[in-house]
């Protein structure tokens, strides 16, 4: 993430300001919760919308209130709410409005306006002044608008987005201009650029003096736990930690701001058994509380123990998903009703994790994963670092394309630390978080790729306190023979998709062979770690059935799917199996999608196919500690 921020009073940030360049910040990542000494007040609902076609929304002053009438919900995707199509395919910035009261009584606390996520970057405009500027869309900023805030009044907030993608931006793509004068983007990734602002807005206000970070780590002993924990704050008063069980007794209580909570007798965090304890932090001056935040933490530990998994030091297997954040009309928008409904067919159909593909997701989905005790591979927003606007094609096809030797590595390689370091300090603290995946099938063939994955992998063990394993989402271009950077993972993730990219139809039957022979070139080169199918599948069209089978039809969809059955249970190595995908998503258009892609287990209205039945069978059958 790039930052920059007006000057503040009072202990609030002092930056520089460039209109050439973004300065860094570090920013709190706590998520707004209200309490006895914080506000936090919902902004979503229908503010003001506008495209800027002509690019002129700058010089005309927009940022003082955006021309006309048109309303739209915040938040959601723009893209799908309307019937014409340049508007969904629309490329460059794009406006919106809305009036915010901030209430007097708030004078002697700092006000932000916190955005869970505006996609792919944007600046935050309060009464004509602009506060921020940020890059990246699947990550949360706050505008701190201390000097330009009215009291008691109503105060005018503009934003302006803007969705291009580039060789810079995460995900990576290109955008051009058509004969018409109309921006297109091209993206190197296969799912569609949705945006505009995709998640809840805040306005939280918060004491001058507030709890700005908490981290914790988790130690067994025997029945005992041993926390160790770390809060910041913005001043010196003293801290107090304490921490209840689900039923709201207290357990214990630390001082300072730094120690090791022993809990004795813990309830550990389990795979589909969860348990959270409340943890309270309090900044004190004498009786008084300055300020109170509390976050709720599952206690567990995992690790790599050769080729296991062990969460509790007991051996799990990973059942489950590639998603994405993504649903009729509001598109990648935040939606509370699709994630409870995701959650529930996953416990129906016996899963127990998925990786956040491509992309962090909103923070709610961690809070449920937490809740419902579902294991995730958390993954940063590097897709697309492999250069082709067909990339499911190429993937198998033994390209290079040498994207790690373009000038544009350096920016992107800063824009790629700042987004890790965000989404660590935004989700070290959940136990559902057991895997960071850095990247999602880049281009590893060339030697260029290895420094850059060197400070990739290097940044993200030093970030986090708890050492989760670290890993990158590898196509067949990356090959046992041709990948130059698969050491630097903890454990091995495959996107493999033998039976339908490669050796599809009636060749099908020569998939299987050509997959052992690749995995046992792995094992081949002396890898010791898990393996972990992180994508494989094939597109099925609902309702499509065919004997003899064809594809498309469920018929070879099952075929396909008996032949990964075979091998992942053949190879003592392969510890999980996400199969690609969780439900049919939107992609851009073209020959080889149908309205999107279609290997969803599910519909996109969250149905099951033929193919939730034969997971189910199959996923209810597997114990939690399967070839443990």
């Amino acid at each position: 993430m790039k930052i920059r921020q007006q000057p503040g009073r009072n202990g609030s940030p002092r930056l520089k300001i460039n209109r050439r360049r973004v300065v860094a910040m570090k920013q709190s990542m706590l998520y707004p919760r209200g309490s006895a000494a914080r506000r936090v007040v919902d902004l979503g609902g229908m503010w003001k919308f506008c495209l800027d076609w002509d690019g002129k929304g700058d010089t005309e002053g927009w940022k003082d209130g955006i021309p006309g009438n048109e309303k739209i919900p915040v938040p959601a995707s723009f893209n799908d709410f309307y019937t014409d199509k340049d508007i969904r395919e629309f490329a460059g910035d794009f406006w919106y409005e809305t009036e915010v009261f901030v209430p007097g009584e708030w004078k002697d606390m700092h006000v932000d306006l916190r955005f869970a996520a505006l996609t792919h970057r944007g600046t935050v405009y309060a009464n004509g002044q602009e506060i921020i500027s940020h890059e990246g869309g699947f990550l949360p900023f706050s505008a701190r608008i201390d000097d330009v805030v009215r009291w008691n009044e109503k105060n005018l907030v503009v934003v302006k987005g803007n969705n291009e993608l580039s060789f810079t931006s995460l995900p990576a793509g290109i955008t051009q201009t058509l004969k018409s004068g109309k921006k297109m983007v091209r993206p190197f990734f296969d799912f569609f650029n949705y945006a505009g602002i995709q998640r809840p807005v805040k306005l939280v206000a918060v004491p001058k003096e507030y709890i700005e970070d908490f981290t914790v780590n988790h130690r067994l002993d025997g029945a005992d736990a041993y926390v160790d924990y770390q809060m910041e704050t913005t001043g010196e008063h003293p801290v107090t930690v304490e921490v209840f069980d689900e039923s709201g007794s207290f357990v214990t209580k630390a001082e300072g701001k730094a120690g090791t909570i022993t809990i004795p007798n813990a309830r550990l965090w389990e795979v589909r058994d969860a348990y959270l304890y409340r943890f309270v932090l309090k900044i004190m001056d004498g009786d008084a509380v300055l300020d109170e935040y509390e976050e709720e933490i599952g206690i567990r530990t995992f690790e790599i123990k050769g080729n296991s998994f062990l969460l509790n030091g007991h051996p799990v297997y990973l059942k489950g998903f590639g998603k994405h954040e993504d649903s009729d009309i509001v598109g990648r928008g935040y939606n509370p009703g699709v994630i409870k409904r995701d959650f529930e067919l996953m416990k129906w159909i016996g899963a127990n994790s998925f990786r956040t593909s491509h992309y962090p997701y909103s923070e709610e989905i961690y809070q449920m994963a937490d809740r419902e005790g579902f294991l995730v591979i958390d993954e940063v927003p590097a897709v697309g670092f492999f250069e082709s606007l067909v990339n499911f094609v190429d993937a198998v096809s033994g390209k290079s394309t040498n994207f790690f030797e373009r000038e544009t590595v350096p920016e992107l390689k800063k824009n790629h630390l700042a987004m890790l370091e965000d989404l660590i300090r935004r989700d070290k603290n959940h136990a559902c978080v057991i895997a960071w995946s850095l990247f999602n099938e880049p281009d590893t063939m060339s030697e260029s790729a290895v420094p850059y994955f060197a400070d990739i992998f290097a940044k993200a063990r030093e970030l986090d306190v708890q050492k989760r394993p670290r890993t990158f989402a590898m196509e067949l271009n990356s090959s046992p023979e041709k990948c130059t950077c698969y050491q630097f993972s903890d454990f091995l993730c495959f996107n493999r998709y033998y039976g339908w990219y490669l050796l599809g139809g009636y060749e099908m039957q020569d998939a299987e062979e050509a997959f052992r022979a690749e995995l046992d070139a792995w094992l081949a080169k002396g890898v010791d770690c898990p393996f972990v199918f992180t994508e494989y599948g094939c597109d099925n069209l609902q309702g499509e059935y065919k004997l003899p089978s064809v594809q498309w039809s469920a018929e070879y969809e099952l075929e396909y799917l008996k032949i990964y059955e075979r091998v992942f249970d053949s190879y003592d190595c392969i510890k999980g199996e996400q199969v690609w995908n969780f439900a049919d998503f939107q992609t851009v258009e073209g020959i080889m999608r149908v309205n999107g892609n279609k290997k969803g287990i599910f519909t996109r209205q969250r149905q099951p196919k033929t193919a939730a039945y034969y997971f189910k069978n199959r996923w209810e059958k597997l114990p939690v500690d399967y070839k443990g």
